[in-house]
């Protein structure tokens, strides 16, 4: 009789596809009941993070935390989804899903989602939360057949490896924001998460049985209530300033391709409001099906992206991205004055504008006239995204209206609504729209090596009765 360690393959070819030793794959490992009880948990563990981190989006004032979340979350909707196909794949219907696998895991969520400030919220997810998530999955990859059970280890496969740049990211937060004052603070709060997910092995899912003495709430005991008002580090100044049109100098034929290419940027990086917004239509719209969660966090992920893009072409360019003032009116209003779907209706109609000649393509063109290569690939992806986008928008927007004729002018309407309040902020003393133009292009001049086109210098028009596809608005909301 031949032991499995002692077989030999043809020529020792890898054995088994190279999935496993003969070895390993002769263990029996855990059985499919055994597995759909654990992937059930990690999808679980998936879902409520990518709802905490989505909520967390808006209120979040820091521009690098912001964008993470934004990130994460889109990583953990897809690992959602990786999870719900594969359960769907082991003799499961009905999936079951929708159910809380267990009262601990449920509270740990809560718990974090409800983190009364940003340093616990950190503590909460990468301290806690996602490691453990990772420390249960290298346990699942430890105790399964590698073979009987390939296509859930490969699932698990690459979420650790995303994990991994998730941990990351996390521990260099942990270091750079918390303090250590805070870190006393929440150290007990801390092991009472980690005690949490210990309950039961709640995170394997290794006994099914709740523990008999019921976890107790702590910040949680009060209801989370989702914070829909935008919020900006000391960065971003002067929020309420509409004082420079980047839309009517764009696309001003007789204005030079060069200068363009900085109210392009300009552009891109004010898409952080996208996520802000975004993230409200996400968080409030309740009873969809999965796959819209998933296929809008793509959507707020790439707009985050947009945002970064632009961060990334003004260093480039040597040019303080600080002065120009990156207002947060739009998703301001829009979270504070507008339902979900009325949201979601400006948003598409906003897309569908892009799609015109005068639109996305026309950005690239400027890209690629300008001479920067960096900004023709910025914008060349930037177009791509927002096919995409539109495309979504077609698939989960357009049914929840009716047709595409009213959801249009549905969209139009609500941005109209809420797109006419230059005079008021001005009048509130918010901003005195000051042209911060000037300045950003002076600093791209110097970059450049060239002096300051007059013309292009003396820019000055401004918002003030009209919103950025440059259709005149009057009223105010």
């Amino acid at each position: 009789m031949t032991a499995p360690s002692s077989y030999r393959s043809h020529r020792d070819l890898p054995t088994l596809a190279g999935l496993a030793s003969i070895e390993d794959a002769a263990r029996p490992g855990l059985g499919v009941e055994a597995c759909v009880a654990r992937l059930k948990r990690f999808h679980y563990a998936f879902l409520r993070l990518h709802e905490i981190l989505t909520a967390r989006i808006t209120a979040e004032p820091i521009y690098e935390l912001k964008t993470a979340f934004s990130h994460h979350a889109y990583l953990c909707a897809e690992h959602v989804s990786a999870l719900r196909q594969r359960v769907g794949e082991m003799r499961e219907p009905p999936l079951g899903l929708e159910a809380v696998p267990h009262e601990a895991l449920q509270i740990t969520y809560d718990e974090i989602l409800a983190a009364p400030i940003t340093d616990a919220l950190l503590l909460g997810l990468y301290q806690v939360a996602f490691r453990e998530l990772d420390a249960a999955l290298e346990r699942y990859q430890r105790d399964t057949n590698p073979l009987t059970d390939a296509p859930s280890v490969r699932i698990i496969r690459f979420a650790r490896l995303e994990l991994d740049d998730i941990l990351s990211f996390g521990q260099r937060a942990l270091e750079c924001v918390v303090s250590d004052e805070s870190s006393a603070t929440y150290r007990e709060w801390v092991v009472y998460l980690q005690g949490l997910l210990q309950m039961d092995d709640a995170m394997d899912g290794s006994e099914r049985a709740l523990n008999k003495n019921k976890p107790a709430r702590r910040f949680s005991a009060t209801p989370y209530v989702y914070d829909r008002i935008p919020k900006r580090d000391d960065r971003f100044q002067d929020v309420w300033n509409q004082g420079v049109n980047a839309e009517s100098f764009l696309y001003n034929a007789e204005l030079p391709a060069k200068p363009k290419t900085l109210m392009m940027l300009y552009k891109r990086l004010r898409e952080i409001d996208v996520p802000e917004m975004m993230a409200s239509i996400i968080t409030e719209t309740k009873g969809k099906p999965w796959d819209y969660y998933r296929d809008m966090s793509r959507q707020l992920w790439d707009e985050a992206r947009h945002a970064m893009m632009g961060e990334v072409g003004f260093v480039a360019l040597g040019v303080d991205w600080t002065k120009a003032c990156i207002t947060v009116n739009w998703s301001h209003r829009l979270n504070t004055e507008c339902t979900p779907i009325e949201r979601h209706a400006v948003l598409y109609f906003i897309e569908q504008g892009l799609m015109t000649k005068t639109g996305k393509r026309y950005e690239w063109e400027v890209g690629l006239e300008s001479g920067l290569p960096l900004i023709a690939t910025i914008q060349d992806f930037d177009w791509a995204d927002e096919v995409l986008h539109a495309q979504l928008g077609r698939l989960w927007y357009i049914p929840a209206i009716g047709d595409w004729k009213t959801a249009i002018a549905y969209g139009d309407e609500c941005w109209s609504r809420i797109l006419s309040n230059w005079q008021e902020v001005k009048d509130q003393g918010l901003t005195q729209h000051a042209n911060w133009w000037p300045g950003i292009y002076r600093q791209a001049c110097v970059t450049w090596s060239e002096n300051p086109d007059v013309t292009v210098l003396a820019f000055a028009e401004t918002y003030e009765g009209a919103r950025a596809d440059l259709k005149n608005v009057t009223g105010s909301a």
